[in-house]
């Protein structure tokens, strides 16, 4: 009885507008039909409100997502896919076939460890001027890997002809690419399927130009 209450109560999302982790968790919610509230953390304003006192005890390592759902607080948003994967009803964001499941999870960290931390904010500030060379060097190289996985992998999707959690690592990762101005044709079948993806309303309805905290000059 304990746990329906507690799933009955909105999640807590403590993101950021452009983040692509925030972003990530948006997707997996929209297309899990899951309503939650949103708290902004800018990460810019103040000198990053991720990295105040107050924040920490949310998330230790002062980035954003951080989750409060069902009495818990996560705080990496592939976990907070996969929990609300598990306790959660609607589309399965990891297929059943252990073999697709895997495939899933690779592509999943191939882009959220592999990829997108090297254009985190906190490493940009680090490197400097050379920040937009160094984020299409590291996104290229990532690209390079992940496009012929893909063409193995894919059907209408990621993996195969069913949405997962590799369709939701996927577009903000190009989203990434095209704002440091990599060009994506390159990569024929990433294109093709961020095409198909951004016509998806659960994508649409989570991307960061329709979200609360979007600047207004940013806004869809």
């Amino acid at each position: 009885m304990r746990l329906t209450l507690v799933c009955l109560m909105k999640p807590v999302l403590h993101g950021y507008f452009r983040s692509s982790c925030s972003w990530r968790v948006r997707i997996a919610f929209a297309l899990k039909g899951i309503e939650y509230d949103q708290v902004a953390v800018n990460l810019i304003k103040d000198g990053g409100q991720q990295l105040t006192e107050q924040y920490k005890t949310l998330n230790p390592m002062q980035q954003v997502p951080a989750v409060e759902i069902d009495d818990i607080t996560l705080s990496q948003s592939l976990a907070v896919i996969q929990y609300i994967d598990e306790t959660r009803p609607g589309p399965r964001l990891l297929p059943a076939d252990p073999k697709a499941r895997a495939q899933v999870r690779m592509i999943s960290d191939l882009i959220a460890s592999g990829i997108q931390p090297l254009q985190n904010l906190s490493v940009l500030q680090k490197i400097g001027v050379e920040k937009l060379p160094w984020a299409q060097h590291f996104i290229n190289r990532g690209f390079q890997a992940l496009e012929p996985i893909l063409k193995q992998t894919a059907g209408k999707y990621c993996v195969g002809d069913e949405i997962s959690m590799a369709d939701i690592c996927l577009i903000p990762q190009v989203y990434n690419a095209e704002r440091f101005k990599v060009d994506v044709g390159q990569y024929p079948t990433i294109k093709r399927l961020n095409e198909t993806l951004a016509e998806i309303e659960a994508f649409k309805l989570s991307h960061p130009s329709r979200q609360p905290d979007t600047p207004a000059d940013l806004q869809a």
